[in-house]
């Protein structure tokens, strides 16, 4: 039943992606005959826009026409000046003689043997071209021709390839994505030298008309999962898409979860990595952080030098931050759980101890430890955007005056200042998933003001079930643990070496092996019926 039910879920996918490709269907502009007509059209288009550029060639004979439009800024104009208007320039006698023998000849003669640009398309679409234009390229137009001529000259300033800094490593490929679509994609493809490396782009964004690229390896990442990420993209209706993160609250299967179900990274040997084992990517233009998808829990415990050490140490490193991951969220919830319910659970001599530190501290336990982490919250953020330097210097020094001034002042114990410092110290171990982290600690931090251990248990135990609930694009977020994968674990809180990890996630590939059984029954059900 459940076979079945994938295969149903995959033909309505197929199904309802073909009733989107309908819908959105662009109604043909037809390009104007006369070049006067062309620019009239252009020239209200871009009505008070200084950037935008057209440029009339008036033969000496016949005043027939070709026009160039390009935005300033966007397109090259070196490449412009060499490759398109020195040409039409030095040969003006052949293209007079073209336009003589007819409107098939003169386009011919500009498209193969007069401009020398390396990318060429043409476009009988007239909106298709404004769009071509405001994308960086030129627009070449020829009176009396109802094609124009794509021309590639784009070129703009951009930030070179350098080391991310949310994703920094010891060992390993230190560059990272660019605001650039194409830069990241050549990074993708330089890493993996595939045919079956697909990029397919699209625009989102009814205003900015960004451009947005879905990659995946044909063959490889489950075609189920890449149509339901097509489907969703094609579904988002807004104005503008300016980074990844606009597309990520549209396309997550759980928006209103702490966890998040679309991972990112800006590491290209990471999407690579991910795109091997079966995932899709999903590259914006505008922003070095690429989507990846489908996303599990376990990926947020995982980091990119994991794979470029020795196993072993790995395998340490990943426990250490399962350790980190445990200690930032139930630290400062077992310090109120303790002191409020179960005193008897601390040794007589440190409960002495405690008691002496908390004399003079007016605030419950509970109330300590929120303004404490209320506190460190602050620091960060102010760490965050404050400039770098200074912003480093002001959350080592605040946190340092802030704790000692809290002790002197009596608003928290020694004990909580050590609690929450290693908390604030183990959070940054687990990046990708802080904002979760903090409303799980705040959550569990009631719960155990309420009911002590059994509330912390029962917050615990809704949490696990709501992530045991969760999907990723149809993939159960706790695998390979929930369902059980064996083969799975060996990249999961350890790293297995290479040698042992024989097989991709097969979770992740569900989408191919039902499509295939689905073909096979189809033509077994097909010679049956023959042999009737």
């Amino acid at each position: 039943m459940r076979k079945l039910f994938r295969v149903k879920k995959y033909n309505e996918l197929k199904k309802q992606n073909q009733e989107i490709d309908k819908t959105q269907e662009k109604v043909l502009e037809e390009i104007p005959y006369s070049i006067e007509g062309i620019k009239e059209k252009l020239r209200k288009i871009f009505l008070n826009s200084s950037d935008f550029v057209l440029r009339e060639l008036i033969t000496e004979q016949n005043q027939q026409k070709i026009m160039i439009a390009y935005i300033d800024g966007l397109s090259d104009k070196n490449m412009l000046t060499q490759n398109i208007l020195q040409p039409i320039m030095n040969n003006r006698q052949q293209i007079i003689q073209a336009f003589s023998k007819g409107n098939q000849e003169i386009f011919r003669y500009v498209k193969y043997d007069l401009l020398y640009s390396c990318e060429m398309e043409d476009t009988k679409d007239f909106q298709s071209s404004v769009e071509y234009i405001l994308s960086g390229d030129t627009l070449l137009y020829i009176e009396g021709q109802q094609i124009a001529l794509k021309l590639c000259t784009k070129g703009w300033e951009q930030r070179g390839i350098e080391q991310p800094e949310t994703e920094m490593v010891i060992r390993g490929p230190r560059e990272g994505f660019t605001e650039t679509l194409r830069i990241n994609t050549s990074m993708i493809r330089r890493i993996i030298k595939n045919p079956n490396l697909k990029f397919e782009q699209m625009m989102l964004g009814e205003q900015t008309r960004t451009d947005v690229c879905i990659c995946y390896i044909q063959g490889i990442a489950s075609d189920v999962i890449i149509q339901t990420v097509r489907n969703r993209l094609q579904q988002i209706k807004i104005d503008a898409i300016l980074e990844s993160g606009y597309i990520e609250e549209f396309i997550e299967d759980a928006p209103y979860s702490v966890f998040s179900t679309v991972g990112n990274s800006e590491k290209p040997d990471v999407v690579a990595g991910k795109l091997l084992e079966g995932r899709i990517a999903i590259l914006c233009d505008g922003t070095p952080f690429v989507l990846t998808v489908p996303y599990l829990f376990i990926e947020s415990l995982q980091s990119p030098s994991d794979y470029y050490s020795r196993s072993y140490i790995s395998s340490f490193t990943r426990l250490l931050r399962f350790l980190s991951l445990l200690i930032t969220i139930f630290a400062p919830t077992l310090y109120v759980a303790l002191l409020g319910f179960h005193l008897g659970s601390i040794p007589f001599s440190l409960l002495l101890s405690i008691a002496a530190d908390r004399e003079g501290v007016p605030f419950p336990a509970f109330v300590e430890a929120l303004i404490m982490i209320i506190f460190f919250e602050l620091l960060r953020e102010a760490g965050v955007r404050m400039p770098k330097v200074v912003g480093q210097a002001v959350s080592i020094v605040g946190a340092l005056i802030l704790g000692e001034a809290a002790v002197d002042a009596g608003l928290a114990s020694n004990l909580l200042v050590i609690v929450v410092s290693l908390m604030a110290i183990t959070s940054f171990i687990v990046t990708p998933q802080p904002d979760g982290i903090m409303f799980i600690r705040l959550s569990l931090l009631v719960a155990a003001n309420i009911l002590g251990f059994m509330g912390i248990i029962l917050s615990t135990f809704v949490f696990v079930a709501h992530m045991c609930d969760l999907k990723s694009f149809g993939v159960p977020y706790l695998s390979p643990f929930a369902p059980l994968d064996t083969m799975g674990l060996t990249d999961t809180y350890i790293r297995a070496p290479w040698w042992a990890m024989l097989k991709r996630p097969k979770v992740i590939l569900w989408g191919n092996r039902e499509e295939l059984e689905n073909r096979v029954q189809s033509t077994n059900t097909t010679l049956q019926n023959k042999s009737k």
